[in-house]
């Protein structure tokens, strides 16, 4: 398969990348700076990407975000946080979506921070989200991935 990675530097994307490389996966990745590897350059912050570069990707696999792990969350963090995810996602899946072919997944990244913090309750896929900041960081999320 031919597969398109944003987020391909980071905690999860940095493994995943060798790994679908080894079973044999052509895989190239969406950054926002020209590394020397195979990829395409965006900018998750513009408003809309143009579409043919995407073209001819079996699946997108999107992990790109802002660090949660690094540095204080200030409101301006938070804000970060929030527009890295919602803004990217929104764009990818708006130009996934006027592809002459488009691929025949996208895998979107979300978070457990989703549901909450719920102490011991067990939660499931048809659990509430929760009341925390992450929580609507990780519905919005989401939500911008359904175009």
């Amino acid at each position: 398969m031919k597969v398109l990675i944003s987020g391909s530097h980071g905690l999860i994307g940095s493994a995943l990348v060798p790994l679908l490389q080894t079973e044999g996966h052509t895989v190239m990745r969406l950054s926002r700076v020209k590394d020397g590897s195979p990829g395409i350059v965006w900018d998750p912050m513009a408003e809309t990407a143009h579409p043919a570069p995407y073209e001819g990707f079996d699946a997108v696999i999107h992990l790109a975000g802002d660090s949660i792990a690094s540095g204080r969350w200030t409101n301006a963090k938070k804000a970060r946080i929030l527009k890295s995810r919602v803004n990217g996602t929104r764009q990818l899946a708006e130009t996934l979506s006027k592809l002459q072919r488009p691929p025949k997944v996208l895998i979107s990244g979300s978070a457990i921070g989703f549901y909450g913090s719920r102490g011991d309750e067990t939660v499931t896929e048809a659990s509430t989200v929760g009341s925390l900041f992450l929580s609507d960081v990780c519905r919005q999320w989401e939500a911008a991935s359904q175009k």
